[in-house]
């Protein structure tokens, strides 16, 4: 096993060397096609601006969001220290003002329109009209005409985005809100002799909606999650805060520090995301600096979404709140099961509780099962867009949880089983295990490929690494020995 790790950490090292050679060695002809950046943080090395996400949060935080996220901070505390009674009215008033200092009059009246209507549908207490009416209004995020007309709102085309992410979220937290209000309706306190049933109707109804704007305009998971039920939040944010130690804060924002240089040190010494974005390169590429720019690109992923979840997850549990774990390693993934519970907590626990379970899930039969598990893709496909490579990533996820369930179970049935312990040793057993998983994680790689670059990266990739196999050998020893 240590002879494992140093061969599939030394193999890591030269595919990223082999790629970094590349980039360097067509960096004018790349300068011209994408533009790179000056580099700031390495003296001599340009950067690589074109992962979108990427550029576009570190902008918005300069900007303002890193600001407003520290007025939070200060504003929790001093609400837990002056007023903690009134701790979540007071974060409610600045999530919505600092809403509307960053998506304007405009755009924070469409949120608010967002949430009216959800509340209104939801007291009807009807699981699927609640679905109905959360899928229209998301779906209007993918009408042209509409997006125009946002566009006109602002003088930017960043702007614009904020507010498509910011509405994005917001969609999955009035849907937790309306299906939780469905199973567990909220009522008003006080005694019931003491209102007319009209005015009890009313305080419920302004209850619901201010827990309903507390939950959805909450600082810190406005802009891009992690995800949190309502359930877990409800049950969460009326926590006293606890004392939290100077080293405490100061280690948490060293790790994102460290997280987020680590992230630009890649990409100022590989130009992924602009050799990903043109198929000559991706063709021209040699075998070991093809399976060091599959590498490069998920393990980017990986660390931009420490950075980005780890601010938040930082300020959240100063607040009393348990947020999701932050993702899990992707060159420790070998399974498309592993990879849904163990990436985006968050979004697995949302789409566990509000859509595999309530459809059937396991436990009614296979069926069920199967259908549960296709909606739930269905709809992370239809949430993220709905794309024509989100599709066929969905599909090729949806296949992937299949297959692996149906080796499991395979595994586990009596007659095989017993095969195996009395003929296998434990050694043995392990082996063969990573000798199936091996086939599992080189498709679990083609299907990150297509959700990060697209149909011709994924196009590309299934050419050279399974049907010419030129590099299929590479790649695979690149992942065995770690992973397994």
């Amino acid at each position: 096993m240590t002879a494992y790790w140093i061969l599939s950490f030394f193999s890591h090292l030269y595919s990223f060397y082999q790629l970094h050679r590349f980039s360097k060695e067509h960096e004018v002809s790349l300068d011209r096609e994408v533009q790179l950046e000056r580099g700031f943080l390495i003296w001599g090395f340009k950067k690589d601006p074109t992962d979108f996400e990427w550029s576009f949060w570190n902008e918005w935080a300069w900007q303002s969001l890193l600001w407003s996220l520290i007025g939070h901070a200060v504003v929790s505390r001093l609400a837990a220290y002056f007023l903690p009674q009134f701790r979540l009215a007071v974060l409610t008033v600045y999530g919505v003002l600092s809403a509307g200092w960053l998506l304007g009059v405009r755009g924070l009246t469409l949120l608010m329109l967002h949430l009216s209507i959800t509340l209104v549908v939801a007291q009807l207490r009807s699981s699927i009209l609640s679905w109905v009416c959360s899928l229209l209004l998301l779906s209007t995020l993918n009408v042209t005409a509409f997006q125009d007309f946002q566009r006109g709102w602002y003088t930017s085309e960043d702007q614009y985005y904020l507010l498509l992410f910011s509405t994005a979220v917001c969609s999955l937290h009035c849907i937790s809100f309306s299906l939780e209000l469905c199973w567990r309706p909220l009522q008003a306190g006080g005694p019931n002799h003491c209102h007319p049933i009209e005015v009890k109707r009313l305080k419920t109804l302004i209850l619901q909606f201010y827990k309903l704007t507390a939950y959805c305009f909450y600082h810190p998971l406005f802009y891009n999650g992690p995800i949190v039920t309502f359930r877990d939040f409800s049950e969460q944010i009326d926590r006293p805060v606890c004392k939290v130690s100077v080293v405490y804060v100061l280690s948490g924002i060293l790790r994102v520090c460290v997280w987020w240089c680590l992230a630009e040190f890649m990409i100022h010494f590989m130009y992924m995301h602009a050799i990903q974005s043109n198929e000559t390169y991706l063709e021209m590429l040699p075998p070991w600096a093809l399976g060091g720019l599959a590498l490069a690109l998920v393990q980017f992923f990986y660390v931009k979404y420490l950075v980005l979840f780890g601010v938040v997850s930082l300020l959240v549990r100063l607040d009393g709140l348990e947020p999701p774990k932050l993702p899990r390693c992707v060159s420790i993934m070998y399974s498309f099961t592993g990879m849904w519970r163990h990436f985006d907590v968050g979004l697995y626990k949302w789409l566990i509780r509000y859509i595999y379970v309530p459809l059937g899930g396991s436990r009614h039969g296979v069926f069920r099962k199967l259908v549960s598990t296709a909606l739930a893709f269905g709809f992370v496909c239809f949430w993220h867009g709905c794309h024509d490579y989100l599709q066929y990533w969905a599909l090729l996820n949806w296949i992937g949880v299949l297959v692996e369930n149906v080796l499991a179970l395979l595994f586990s049935s009596r007659p095989l089983h017993h095969v195996i312990v009395r003929c296998l040793s434990p050694r043995m057993k392990r082996r063969g295990l990573a000798l199936i998983s091996a086939l599992s994680t080189a498709f679990l790689i083609l299907s990150n490929l297509l959700f990060l670059g697209g149909i011709h990266v994924g196009r590309i990739f299934w050419k050279r690494l399974f049907i010419q196999g030129g590099s299929f050998t590479c790649m695979d020893f690149l992942t065995y020995p770690c992973e397994k």
